[in-house]
């Protein structure tokens, strides 16, 4: 017995010496690794990543950036049940223990102890992920451990129970980018975290611990397995009732994934926001849960989408069927799998859907769709498919479906205007539409190209192409600042110049039609597009002048080529810069510049950048009282267009992925402020003579398919450049300002259909008129009026001069009133030289 009370008190002193150790030994561990632990205060206020989202102007979702799925949410928006089915599965004892769960700790320590080693499972609570998840790394360390348990201990201390578990709920990774519980109710369900069921809060609830591994979409069976457990510690833990167990127990699987919808069809554009955001926030932009309000709108931009893609595989068709993608020899008994197999890795572009071809005759086609349905075509939807020989020629019409397609055929197909399925084909064409509002440049559409995915390049704002004979408003504007009018007569004869490029040594420019139409008025040389009197006016004015002056438009002087080809449109402009230049003629001759960011948010919907564009404001007050000339812009809005008013460097790589916009000035917080107004940079009464002829160019000229919009309001022009590698229209009214190109990335020709050239005419202004009529309709009419100081005056058809309303070829003309003068001057002359001429006519 006294040997017994011996060995019990050398125990007893033993274990109090083992503890006295093992709280020194933590005390020296603290006192090491104290000064390294971070300050837990950061967690009070710290901001989740959150990815950036560009909206259009009516708040609909165009892109968001970002790595990470995540929509942050405070814990009192968080349902019971959801929390429940989280503690139950991760940590039922969360608001009793200080931080640490000790007895987990030990039981930890015991299977390192009798496992050799093995670190397993480590006894986590809720406040131990957090700390990990926040500050410290994933590794199996002691020393990660015991830094990890001294900082839960710190949290419990500082932070209260519902901060921590509103953390977690919110930082951890759960499967699929998805971070935080509302991101993945969205993704996997499409719910809001209040719609969800209690059996979708227990799967939740199971993907906290293997997200990759174990969660609805990877791994159903091991995820269905570890729900029905969590569900089982809910009843167990008094959370759910056992009907509701049993309700929950027999709710299948129905996760899939549910990416968030764009509803808006922006990639170019949104791509831009994404260069500016960075541009203007920083690498913060893509993680601080910035929302980016553009000045886009969605009804516009889908028919804009719409017009340009109709208008590019309405093109491609007039050019016939180039043949499958690709062919595959199937078996003969080829099964759904082996045909998904084959179409493995195709997809859907631009609502032209991949097909294999699984059996062809003479009167229809079966195919198999990658969305694994089966449809049949029949003569009429083949019936366009004339075999393609180059870009002027095409085969005769097919006589059957099986001149088309072969079995193992892999093709597109698509929907027609009924519903019904036809064959299609991905068009090599390109091109692009920009839509600005002229009076303060805001971006109202922006397509650049038939597909983002197929191709990133924006023709809109990066491509460099010769805009032809839609040039030429430019440069009839320069000639009539010099005191041309529209009845200036011109001759539309053929010219030589020299030309030491050239292999004769000549320079012979010529009119499309290659007809010569002799002397003729400035308003119907621009109708009918006569090169010839383009370059003679050009010469007229002068190069460097007509330079100097087509910069007030928005174009840099080095785009502009310093030799009469310019009056042929061979300077190298963008879409966007059309837009904008012939936003000068829209709005009355102010200079306004291109944007679409309107305003950028933060997270708590607080602005912190809100846009304020110059303006036109041709009515307002300050313009009113604005006495300053009309005359060239500042020399920073024609030399560096794209970077005029940005608020970035201006070496800035931003430039070349936005072409002529600009941040314009920010004004948030700063209340009411006055317009800032767009440098004039035309007389109103040249832009309305050249509006005019504009509007001559639709009701009779090379534009006349424009009238069937039956719209009294709107100008534009034609472009076409040699070869036909260009196509153009560019219109406006006083609403919009919109330009459309077509062509080839390569430069080569657009060829011609049925033995008619793909101009302008034919490529472009079709595309113009499907959005124009669209987004116009029911709007009212909406042209500049005629301002103060025009006038209307009869004259000689053949002359241009002033004439009596006698004279049986006497029509209106609009004039500048200070030239009117000037021309009755020259009309009396001329009379009065051919009455001294009639007497010596008897001889």
């Amino acid at each position: 017995m006294r040997i017994f009370k011996r060995l019990l008190r050398w125990a007893l002193i033993l274990a109090f010496c083992g503890l006295l150790l093992a709280l020194a030994a933590v005390g020296v561990a603290y006192w090491l690794i104290a000064p390294r632990l971070p300050s837990v205060a950061v967690l009070k206020d710290y901001h989740m990543q959150v990815p950036l989202r560009v909206l259009s102007a009516d708040g609909k979702l165009i892109a968001t950036f970002g790595e990470t799925r995540r929509i942050p949410v405070a814990i009192a928006n968080v349902p019971d049940k959801l929390k429940h089915a989280v503690l139950s599965a991760e940590d039922a004892e969360f608001y009793s223990h200080p931080g640490v769960d000790w007895h987990g700790i030990a039981r930890a320590g015991w299977h390192v102890i009798i496992s050799g080693g093995d670190k397993g499972p480590g006894g986590s609570t809720i406040t131990q992920q957090v700390a990990r998840n926040f500050f410290l790394s994933p590794e199996k360390l002691y020393s990660r451990k015991l830094t990890e348990i001294f900082i839960a201990l710190r949290m419990e201390n500082e932070l209260t129970k519902d901060q921590i578990l509103e953390l977690y709920l919110n930082k951890m990774f759960l499967g699929h980018r998805s971070y935080g519980v509302a991101a993945a109710a969205e993704y996997y369900y499409g719910k809001t975290l209040d719609q969800l069921t209690i059996a979708q809060c227990a799967t939740i609830a199971s993907t906290f611990q293997l997200p990759s591994v174990v969660n609805p979409i990877n791994s159903p069976k091991r995820m269905l397995t570890r729900r029905n457990w969590v569900l089982g510690q809910m009843l167990e833990h008094h959370y759910i009732s056992k009907a509701e167990y049993e309700q929950a127990i027999d709710e299948p699987n129905d996760a899939y994934a549910h990416e968030q919808p764009i509803e808006v069809d922006a990639p170019y554009l949104a791509e831009m926001v994404r260069l500016q955001a960075l541009d203007r926030l920083g690498n913060d932009a893509l993680t601080e849960g910035y929302v980016v309000r553009t000045t886009v709108q969605s009804g516009r931009q889908l028919a804009a989408v719409e017009a340009l893609r109709n208008g590019l595989v309405a093109y491609d068709r007039r050019h016939g069927w180039r043949g499958p993608e690709a062919h595959r020899d199937l078996p003969a008994d080829a099964s759904g799998e082996e045909l998904d197999r084959q179409l493995a890795g195709e997809t859907d572009i631009s609502g032209m859907q991949p097909a294999i071809v699984t059996a062809a005759s003479a009167t229809e086609a079966t195919l198999y769709l990658a969305s694994r349905q089966t449809v049949t075509l029949d003569m009429a939807a083949v019936a366009w498919a004339h075999a393609y020989r180059d870009e002027s020629h095409i085969g005769p019409a097919p006589k059957s479906v099986d001149a088309v397609l072969k079995r193992g055929d892999i093709v597109r197909v698509a929907r027609n205007e009924k519903g019904d399925w036809e064959l299609a084909q991905l068009p090599k064409v390109q091109g692009a539409l920009v839509s600005v509002d002229p009076e303060d440049g805001s971006i109202q559409a922006l397509v650049g190209g038939f597909n983002f995915l197929r191709s990133k390049f924006n023709r809109a704002v990066m491509a460099a192409r010769q805009p032809g004979s839609s040039f030429k408003p430019y440069l009839y504007s320069a000639a009539f600042d010099r005191g041309f009018t529209p009845a200036s007569i011109v001759n539309d004869a053929p010219l030589a110049l020299p030309d030491p490029s050239r292999p004769n040594g000549l320079w012979t420019p010529e009119n499309d039609d290659g007809k010569f139409d002799g002397p003729m008025r400035l308003r119907e040389a621009l109708v009918q597009s006569k090169n010839l009197v383009s370059v003679r006016l050009l010469d007229a004015i002068g190069v460097r002048y007509a330079r100097e002056y087509i910069t007030r438009f928005g174009f840099p002087l080095d785009a502009l080529p310093n030799n009469l080809s310019m009056a042929l449109g061979t300077a190298s402009v963008s879409p966007m810069g059309m837009a904008r230049g012939y936003a000068v003629f829209a709005n009355g001759g102010y200079l306004v510049t291109p944007y679409f960011v309107k305003e950028i948010d933060d997270r708590s919907g607080k602005p912190v950048y809100l846009a304020s564009p110059t303006r036109a404001c041709r009515t307002c007050q300050e313009r009113l009282l604005d006495t300053r000339p009309p005359g060239p812009p500042p020399a920073d809005m024609s030399a560096h267009p794209a970077n005029a008013v940005a608020q970035t460097p201006a070496g800035s790589s931003t430039a070349a992925g936005v072409g002529e916009a600009v941040l314009p000035a920010d004004v948030h917080g700063e209340g009411a402020h006055p317009p800032l107004l767009a440098p004039q940079v035309i007389d109103v009464r040249n832009d309305y003579l050249i509006t005019s002829l504009m509007k001559d160019v639709i009701l009779r000229g090379t534009g006349f398919a424009a009238k069937a919009l039956g719209r009294d309001d709107l100008a534009g022009k034609t472009g076409s450049t040699n070869d036909h590698r260009d196509a153009w229209f560019v219109g406006f009214n006083g609403d919009l300002s919109t330009s459309v190109w077509v062509g080839f990335d390569d430069f080569s020709s657009l060829g011609r259909s049925r033995g008619v050239g793909e101009f302008g005419a034919q490529a472009a202004l079709p595309i113009w008129m499907d959005y124009m009529g669209s987004v116009l309709k029911g709007l009212p009419s909406n042209a500049l009026p005629m301002p103060p100081g025009i006038a209307t005056v009869q004259i000689d058809r053949q002359t241009g001069l002033p004439t009596t309303p006698d004279n049986p070829n006497a029509m209106n003309e609009i004039f500048k009133v200070e030239d009117v003068d000037r021309l009755r001057a020259q009309a009396a002359q001329q009379q009065q030289n051919q009455d001294e001429q009639h007497p010596y006519d008897i001889f």
